[in-house]
């Protein structure tokens, strides 16, 4: 039998989550504050409804999918491991370090998986992006930066830089390996009190910098990851097309009697299995409560997210030495 998933949270991603555990075989139980909308996702999707304080107590649900505002996920994420039920909470799986560090440790205590939905770290194109660098194909990685840029998706508690950095967050430090050792980040609230644009400076360890630019106020949509080696550059642009998601630049630079030159190249579009992130991250939480494994976005990675995101909130902040 397929684990038992229920989702806690009827909402814009929770209905993503949803409708994607029912395809998989695995959606047993949905439930949301507002009963009168679980009691329509539970009828639209055939499936149990049952009220937020009575899920936890449930024999029949093995696991809780938790895309809720974010100020509410650490202490119902500890309630859920504490009643032995495996949990993936949406990102950010808390507002502060030291809520986060709380709810993964409960995991630990009690022998649960606990999964963070940092869902572009399942992309293909990410997946063959990374194999890319650890392949050496790029070769040292000296530079890396994210546009993620939009418009609308406003909330009340999340600006710009929690709401939308932390997918691209989640990539830069899988692809580095490691903690920047520096961050500096500025914003602009143009609406309210929240910041609508957000850049985060980065510095990691052998000087590889990396730089983020997120916002919630853009007239066109952009989804782009670049990454630059010291043999070659890669994109991977969401925005496009499968077959050209990812490029591989080989250009050539180079010193000629004290001047640097370069010569461009046509990219190499790098071939992509289509699948869709979110059916791959929930497949892999359903492997992982299986076989007990450690999730791939773990409550570790999570939590160094949100380090850079404290950090980054602030005019300058360290990390480290």
């Amino acid at each position: 039998m397929k684990p038992r998933i229920a989702v806690l949270g009827c909402g814009y991603w929770g209905s993503n989550h949803i409708r994607t555990l029912k395809g998989l075989g695995a959606l047993h139980a949905v439930s949301d504050a507002n009963f009168a909308r679980a009691e329509g996702f539970a009828s639209e999707q055939d499936c149990l409804a049952i009220a937020p304080d009575d899920l936890f107590k449930r024999d029949d649900v093995d696991a809780i999918v938790m895309a809720l505002p974010p100020q509410f996920h650490a202490d119902l994420s500890i309630r859920a491991v504490e009643a032995g039920k495996d949990v993936l909470v949406e990102k950010p799986i808390a507002l502060t370090v030291p809520d986060a560090e709380r709810s993964v440790q409960a995991a630990k205590d009690n022998h649960r998986v606990f999964m963070v939905g940092h869902v572009l770290r399942f992309h293909p194109a990410f997946e063959k992006l990374k194999a890319l660098v650890d392949a050496g194909e790029l070769g040292e990685i000296r530079y890396i930066h994210s546009h993620r840029l939009g418009l609308g998706k406003f909330h009340t508690e999340n600006d710009a830089l929690w709401d939308l950095a932390p997918h691209d967050l989640s990539m830069i430090l899988a692809l580095t390996g490691t903690e920047p050792l520096e961050v500096r980040g500025e914003g602009a609230a143009l609406l309210d009190h929240l910041s609508d644009f957000a850049h985060l400076h980065m510095r990691f360890p052998n000087n590889l910098r990396s730089h983020l630019f997120a916002s919630r106020l853009n007239p066109y949509r952009e989804r782009r990851l670049t990454v630059v080696g010291a043999r070659a550059m890669a994109v991977f642009d969401d925005v496009e097309p499968w077959e050209r998601k990812l490029a591989v630049y080989h250009h050539a630079v180079w010193q000629d009697s004290g001047q640097w030159a370069a010569t461009s190249n046509e990219p190499t579009y790098i071939e992509v299995e289509q699948g869709m992130p979110l059916t791959r991250e929930l497949q892999h939480f359903l492997e992982c409560i299986e076989t007990r494994a450690e999730p791939r976005t773990d409550g570790e990675e999570a939590i160094r997210v949100l380090r850079i995101l404290t950090a980054g909130t602030v005019t300058h902040g360290r990390i480290g030495g």
